[in-house]
């Protein structure tokens, strides 16, 4: 690989948790690739830091706004997502649940279905040769508790992305992670599913490091082209950690 021209790699919702960590990753890797990142303000630029450099700001909800960040890019790693914020004043000490909202532009239907869809068409337009788009599991279940947060439907729009970019044409990978740790990566054993079947299991849960890890080993790998995978993690010393991604991509055979 050492020959390999580099990857020119733009990692959307440069910004998130997850995002964040993608770019870094990708930075510190500069033999094999050239980050770019795209986020929605220059507040959210900040957020990247010092490293901030090759960094685009749009709107996923502007088509064309997008469209320089995706020029020239080999790939995408795509983790934008709309996020639910809790109603100010909930006290924990009287019971009852939290209610969540979404801010205005930021509804699933807007970020995780026309955002995503916008990306998905951008890369389609600049050649883009592969699309790795981080969605969530529990997509299968309408009635999932997370689609009633804020009356978002939130893995309802996700799924519907997926679908579009499965439809697409492009090489793709889809990964659904479980529930997200801010735990440090590459120290737990992997574990790959579908159609849901780990949200049974007492394994149902994922380090963001680990996610985004797998979203660059993704671009390396023949196994994760046309794949689609829900991803989670033994906890930590419950298993071997996870350094051999071409067998754990090896696990998978369905599409979506």
């Amino acid at each position: 690989m050492a020959d390999a021209p580099r990857l020119t790699v733009l990692v959307t919702g440069a910004s998130g948790r997850t995002g964040q960590i993608a770019y870094k990753k990708l930075k510190e890797q500069h033999e094999q690739f050239i980050p770019r990142g795209l986020v929605r303000s220059e507040e959210s630029k900040q957020k990247i830091g010092p490293d901030s450099d090759n960094i685009y700001i749009a709107d996923i909800r502007d088509a064309n706004g997008i469209a320089p960040a995706f020029q020239g890019a080999d790939a995408v790693i795509i983790l934008t997502s709309s996020v639910p914020k809790m109603k100010p004043g909930f006290d924990p000490t009287k019971g009852g649940r939290p209610e969540f909202y979404y801010e205005d532009g930021q509804f699933p239907e807007q970020v995780d279905w026309i955002g995503q869809k916008n990306q998905i068409d951008a890369a389609k337009a600049a050649g883009v040769k592969h699309v790795v788009l981080v969605g969530s599991m529990g997509g299968t279940n309408p009635n999932h508790p997370l689609n009633s947060l804020g009356n978002g439907n939130i893995l309802v729009w996700k799924r519907k992305a997926e679908q579009y970019l499965a439809d697409s044409g492009i090489t793709y990978t889809i990964i659904r992670p479980g529930g997200l740790l801010n735990k440090e990566g590459g120290l737990r054993e992997l574990v790959v599913g579908k159609d849901d079947e780990l949200l049974q299991t007492d394994t149902k849960s994922i380090p963001r490091a680990d996610v985004a890890e797998v979203c660059i080993q993704a671009l390396q790998f023949e196994e994760a082209k046309f794949k689609a995978l829900d991803l989670a993690s033994k906890p930590e010393g419950g298993g071997t950690p996870t350094k051999d991604f071409k067998a754990l991509f090896e696990q998978i055979s369905s599409r979506f």
